[in-house]
């Protein structure tokens, strides 16, 4: 409910007096926050399962519900789910690392020094428009047709993102507290540690959230690349099968793959920033 101002407190606010009063949004309780957004998943496996068991959606065109679980069941029974996943996850693990690291340091180094932006922000720029799909074609001829070349697709395409908003959040940082901590003596390590990137908290984790959706969308373009293990692989396999339950099952996989994703950095946030999540009425 908004209050409103009574005539004489419009008038005092006009006048400078007294600071209107800011209708303050009421935290949502956290079960009725849960249940609304189940609601949209439940709709649409509601949907699926009525649309299979009416006959409108043929097993031919996309197996059932009940017929993924079935998949779910037999693939992690005879252990082809479990290494599949051990390794797709360590392609994605490794990609993700090498591309934060790298996102990171030229951010901070950018953003803290004019002469390496100089040098730095402008070929980042350019790189950065370039699609990472269209690199997979000369990094195969560069790395081969394995592990090394699929690592390196994922690390590509995490790397812009993180430099992104790592090289804003630098940038952003109020000058007058890095001219303090130089006063105090603090080097440049200690400042970058202590000062600047608490500072770029904010864009440091907005970074994270794209670089880590978008290494489960490359770690999709990279198990095409003539994968013998992995998702991507069953993927191969049930397509020369018509296996669409199997299909489902590695689409399914990889988006709950980037929704954990963006579960942790949000789990993060909260741990990070307990101030910006109680400052959002959540």
């Amino acid at each position: 409910m908004t209050t409103t101002a009574g005539p004489d407190e419009r008038v005092a606010a006009v006048a400078g007096l007294v600071t209107p009063r800011v209708a303050q949004a009421r935290p949502r309780p956290r079960t009725l926050s849960l249940t609304l957004r189940a609601v949209g998943p439940l709709a649409l496996l509601g949907a699926w399962s009525a649309a299979s068991a009416s006959g409108l959606l043929t097993p031919d065109v996309l197996a059932s519900p009940a017929g993924v679980v079935r998949a779910v069941g037999e693939l992690w029974g005879n252990g082809q789910l479990g290494d599949a996943l051990t390794v797709s996850l360590t392609r994605s693990g490794l990609g993700l690392l090498f591309g934060l690291t790298a996102g990171l340091l030229l951010g901070i180094t950018t953003g803290l020094s004019r002469l390496g932006e100089e040098l730095l922000d402008s070929p980042m720029q350019v790189l950065r428009t370039v699609p990472f799909l269209a690199l997979v074609p000369l990094f195969m001829v560069w790395f081969g047709i394995n592990e090394t070349a699929k690592v390196v697709i994922i690390a590509v395409a995490t790397t812009f993102p993180m430099y992104v908003n790592t090289a804003q959040g630098v940038r952003g940082t109020d000058r007058k507290l890095i001219e303090a901590a130089r006063a105090f003596g603090l080097g440049r390590f200690a400042l970058v540690r202590e000062v600047v990137l608490p500072a770029a908290l904010p864009a440091l984790l907005a970074g994270l959230r794209l670089s880590m959706t978008l290494s489960v969308i490359a770690l999709i373009a990279a198990e095409e690349i003539n994968s013998t293990a992995g998702i991507g692989y069953l993927m191969t396999q049930a397509q020369n099968y018509a296996r669409t339950d199997i299909l489902a099952v590695c689409i399914l996989i990889y988006g709950l793959l980037g929704l954990l994703a963006d579960l942790l950095v949000r789990l993060l946030e909260r741990v990070l920033m307990p101030w910006r999540t109680a400052g959002a009425g959540r």
